[in-house]
């Protein structure tokens, strides 16, 4: 059992190094992606999905107010989903950038019918659009679809609050944009994330290991130690 604490132990030492916000979804519903402009194309998102499941980003952080408590939002899209899938969302950031993170998902329906949650979109849309000139080289985060196209797509709103004071008036007029990993992680058969499974085998294997090499001294010990009174036992 030492052994399995001690790797347990490693497993969770990563704390120390970075800071881990994270969310638990089902896929939603199947739903009709607009084809004709304007389309979730035109927003210029990043994009996650089960084909591509990581995303190494910056993310504008702001110092908490009255109208926005929880921080700057910065919007991505999850598409590709499957309907009923359950998912977990980690934002993963070094603990060298104290920030306090919120992460919901909404669905498309949800974004457009809300409109504090769709003017926070545009708000966002508008500040990636690129110039004129560089927007023939830009290439887009999500295949084209054909006409009727149904995929399961949610929008994943993050807030970012600055979680720090300091005496350099520098970092505390202007925050600096946070260094994130962005990871989309199913569920293996809706009960276990895909990404632990690689380690708990390791611990697994090594935990029988460690069981039958213990049982191997083990009886190596008591086999010597009957040895050993079977030549006393002799000489007397």
């Amino acid at each position: 059992m030492g052994y399995i604490q001690f790797l347990l132990l490693l497993l969770q030492a990563h704390a120390v190094f970075c800071n881990t916000e994270k969310i638990i979804f089902l896929g939603p519903s199947d739903v009709q992606i607009p084809v004709e402009h304007p389309t979730l194309e035109d927003l210029k998102l990043e994009t996650l999905s089960p084909q591509q499941r990581s995303l190494r980003t910056h993310i504008r952080a702001e110092f908490p107010t009255k109208s926005s408590k929880y921080g700057q939002a910065s919007w991505y899209l999850l598409h590709g989903l499957q309907e009923g899938q359950r998912y977990e969302l980690r934002v993963c950031w070094a603990a060298t950038q104290p920030t306090g993170f919120r992460l919901d998902a909404y669905t498309l329906q949800t974004v457009f019918d809300t409109p504090e949650l769709v003017t926070s979109l545009a708000q966002y849309s508008e500040g990636r659009q690129p110039d004129p000139i560089e927007l023939e080289d830009q290439q887009p985060g999500i295949t084209k679809r054909s006409a009727r196209s149904l995929e399961s797509t949610l929008f994943l709103q993050v807030l970012a609050a600055a979680d720090y004071y300091t005496m350099n008036k520098t970092l505390m007029e202007h925050v600096p944009p946070v260094y994130v990993d962005i990871i989309l992680d199913p569920y293996l058969l809706n009960v276990f994330p895909r990404s632990l499974v690689p380690t708990t085998v390791y611990i697994v294997l090594l935990a029988m290991g460690s069981w039958y090499l213990a049982k191997y001294i083990s009886e190596w010990f008591q086999a010597f130690a009957q040895h050993s009174n079977d030549s006393k036992k002799k000489k007397s």
